[in-house]
């Protein structure tokens, strides 16, 4: 069974479906109530100003150049970053990489390594919109599917949450029930990314944003404040996704972190 698809002809280029190791669907595509929500995906709400988030005009859209590879050995993009006047803003490369772990951490798992190297000709800004009620993301982002249900957000510390709020953590998990089993994300940021150890921006609770809302992951790198890299500066972000059957505890999931940062 193909356990994830990237697609690439989108104006957020992405992960969809992404299947946890025994079959079940982990992800949701534009979804109604957040239609530019993709599955895993990465971009950045503003860049100097111009929206690469929403996908409400005028906004701006991530074009794929090339693609080249496989996930054993890596897929390797090239990503233009076009504002909405047509001029480009940043230009990406993207590389996606397949990891079988096997049950080297007690269940069936995989991950997928996901770098991305992006560099403007000149000054450029990274932003948010701050966080208040909502807000402050940007970046790595999952949209869980909503069939998977009774699910919990761990950090480090191992207190199970229904909500983070800009709490800095070397990685976040999101696990709950599926129609296959109980499954798990384990999302991890690597030290060596700007603003380490990183905020997290999450949710299970479809109650606090109405039906339908659930189950969002997002390593937020910008939550609180704007970053501004000088022209021709390379911002290189890597993290890593687990996805795995069965329930994993504060110590797995810093085990399994600590095997691919070491």
């Amino acid at each position: 069974m193909l356990q994830w698809r990237a697609v690439w002809d989108s104006p957020r280029p992405h992960v969809h479906p992404l299947h946890s190791p025994s079959g079940a669907c982990l992800t949701a595509d534009a979804p109604a109530d957040h239609p530019w929500h993709h599955g895993l995906w990465f971009t950045i709400k503003f860049v100097d100003g111009d929206n690469f988030w929403e996908e409400v005009p005028p906004f701006g859209a991530l074009r794929t150049r090339r693609v080249t590879g496989a996930p054993a050995t890596g897929i390797e993009a090239v990503i233009d970053w076009v504002r909405p006047d047509g001029t480009v803003a940043v230009r990406e490369q993207r590389r996606l990489t397949h990891r079988d772990l096997g049950t080297r951490f007690g269940t069936p798992a995989y991950a997928i390594d996901w770098a991305v190297r992006l560099v403007a000709e000149a000054d450029v800004t990274y932003d948010r919109t701050p966080f208040t009620t909502w807000g402050g993301y940007g970046g790595l982002t999952l949209r869980g599917a909503p069939d998977w249900t009774d699910t919990r957000l761990l950090l480090p510390d191992g207190t199970p949450r229904d909500r983070v709020l800009g709490e800095p953590a070397p990685w976040c998990a999101l696990d709950g029930r599926t129609d296959r089993g109980a499954a798990g994300i384990l999302l991890g940021s690597h030290p060596t990314n700007p603003r380490s150890p990183v905020p997290w921006y999450a949710s299970t609770r479809a109650d606090t944003y109405g039906p339908g809302w659930a189950n969002f992951l997002n390593a937020a790198f910008l939550w609180d404040a704007p970053l501004t890299v000088p022209a021709r500066t390379p911002l290189v972000l890597r993290h890593r996704l687990v996805v795995h059957d069965g329930t994993w505890g504060p110590d797995v999931c810093a085990e399994a972190y600590r095997a691919w940062v070491e």
